[in-house]
């Protein structure tokens, strides 16, 4: 693989962690807005928010990228996504 298209594999993958973040603050935020006058909203959507937040920060930060890129850092990323996006529609 040449060095392009590592770069390019790389900068594909730093925008699939962006969006996963951007999905996950957005889903928080409909949550929000949809669950108005329950008991503890608030506090459910924050738990999927935050995660977002740091999800799309980790992406601007060079160790937590290394970390990303790798298999356990994937594997975390989808699987908390998973739960996060589970969560919201179970709540």
């Amino acid at each position: 693989m040449s060095n392009q298209q590592k770069d390019l594999s790389v900068s594909n993958l730093i925008n699939n962690y962006r969006m996963g973040g951007y999905l996950l603050i957005a889903v928080g935020l409909i949550n929000l807005r949809y669950q108005t006058g329950h008991n503890g909203v608030l506090l459910h959507s924050l738990i999927i928010i935050i995660p977002g937040v740091l999800l799309l920060a980790s992406t601007w930060r060079s160790s937590a990228m290394r970390f990303l890129q790798m298999r356990a850092g994937k594997t975390l990323a989808i699987v908390i996504g998973l739960a996060l996006i589970a969560y919201s529609i179970i709540n």
